[in-house]
């Protein structure tokens, strides 16, 4: 007798299951908040891939390969792995078996289990799912240095125009200016700050500029005539008040974004990524320290420290607040999310080696110790099990600051930093 297909054996009705949730989501309040629900889960099964691929390149047992946790949404067993999808998204699991030496396990897979790994194998795949994060971290950086870019200090350009009182164009576009165009030189004098040509068009009122502009990456010039910002208005008021003239274009100048050739994009992503390492690595030495926690705790009694925005630009954010500002980088622009997804992917690959169980760092750190205190012919096995104290205390710190975070960022969310 043949039974029905099912939600639990049917990778099809998985599949169209979860691109229901996309489009009602996608419906009911844009594309930002699937779009990072999807970067999310696929950085979690990126990390997941990590530790599958190692072991099996390593020659281990890998019996399940599993999305999320709870109850099973849809698995499928190829060869002597299963693999599959539970209904909390909330991260995932590969298994190997024999990742403590008190599990029994059948004599006959034993040679293919984790403690019977030799000790590069051990740490290679334990690490492998923040290596991962490091790889999808440099991918991130690299798509957004090629796709949207990023401000570039010795650029110096057109961001907008601003409108005169009185005037159908304002001396800039007068002259020919476009929002884009990058300033390159002002009467033959290079220009390498925003400051620098802001001071130049100030001091010279009424006197003809040559400028030299890249537009689309072709050279034109230019001429301008600065006007005296005392006799123009602005929403009713001058744009200069002082007893002498001011020069102005009526244009806002700062840092034109600059997109990276496919080759150039690749040191730039290194840069990128190497500046975030070293600001994660600060701030989870700071998330862990007492006084941060005291802050939380304040935070928590006290609205109006919760919602300062000196104490907001530095508090740690739960997963509800890195979804929230993920959205809103999204909503700023797509190189903004990319931007996010990549510092996130790098802290949470950092937080994931901190050298204690239940992290993935507490196995490299146990494989090192066990292969420091090893004799030729003769492997130490650790005792997991003393362990326990230390491991409680950690997860009960891990609760806590999951609580308080959580429920400062549902009470008193931190404000758009994007708006």
């Amino acid at each position: 007798m043949r039974t029905p297909r099912t939600l639990r054996s049917s990778p099809v009705a998985a599949f169209a299951a979860v691109a229901a949730v996309v489009a009602l989501l996608t419906w009911r309040v844009g594309w930002a908040l699937p779009a990072v629900l999807c970067a999310i889960i696929l950085m979690v099964m990126g990390h997941e891939f990590g530790h599958f691929i190692t072991a099996k390149r390593a020659g281990l047992l890998v019996s399940d390969f599993f999305v999320g946790f709870g109850p099973v949404i849809w698995s499928t067993t190829r060869g002597e792995t299963r693999y599959g999808v539970r209904a909390l998204l909330l991260g995932g699991y590969v298994k190997v078996p024999g990742m403590t030496w008190d599990q029994p396990i059948d004599p006959a897979p034993e040679a293919r289990t984790y403690r019977s790994a030799t000790y590069p194998r051990k740490v290679l795949f334990a690490s492998a799912g923040s290596l991962m994060h490091g790889v999808m971290a440099l991918t991130l950086a690299w798509a957004s240095l090629t796709l949207f870019g990023l401000p570039s200090a010795t650029h110096v350009g057109i961001l907008s125009f601003s409108h005169w009182d009185g005037y159908q164009l304002n001396a800039a576009q007068r002259a020919g200016l476009k929002v884009g165009d990058q300033i390159v030189k002002v009467n033959g004098r290079a220009i390498t700050s925003s400051t620098e040509l802001a001071n130049l068009v100030h001091h010279d009122f009424g006197q003809r500029l040559t400028l030299l502009v890249v537009r689309n990456g072709q050279d034109l010039t230019l001429h301008a005539t600065p006007v005296d910002g005392r006799r123009v208005d602005v929403g009713g008021v001058p744009l200069a008040h002082g007893p002498r003239p001011e020069g102005f274009l009526g244009v806002e100048v700062g840092a034109l974004t600059v997109r990276s050739s496919l080759l150039g994009a690749v040191p730039g992503a290194f840069h990128e990524v190497g500046m975030t390492i070293d600001s994660a690595v600060h701030g989870l030495a700071h998330v862990f320290t007492p006084g941060e926690f005291a802050n939380l705790f304040h935070q928590v009694v006290s609205p109006s420290a919760a919602t300062s925005p000196a104490t907001q630009s530095t508090r740690p954010v739960s997963i509800v607040g890195v979804v929230r500002i993920a959205v809103q980088g999204a909503q700023a622009g797509a190189g903004t999310l990319l931007y996010i997804l990549m510092s996130v992917n790098i802290f949470v690959g950092l937080f994931n080696l901190l050298p204690i169980l239940p992290l993935d760092g507490g196995y490299v750190a146990i494989a090192t110790y066990e292969r420091l205190r090893s004799r030729r012919g003769q492997r130490y096995h650790a005792d997991i099990t003393r362990l326990a104290p230390v491991i409680y205390a950690f997860v009960s710190v891990l609760i806590v600051l999951f609580a308080t975070t959580l429920y400062l960022d549902i009470v008193h969310p931190i404000a758009n930093p994007f708006g």
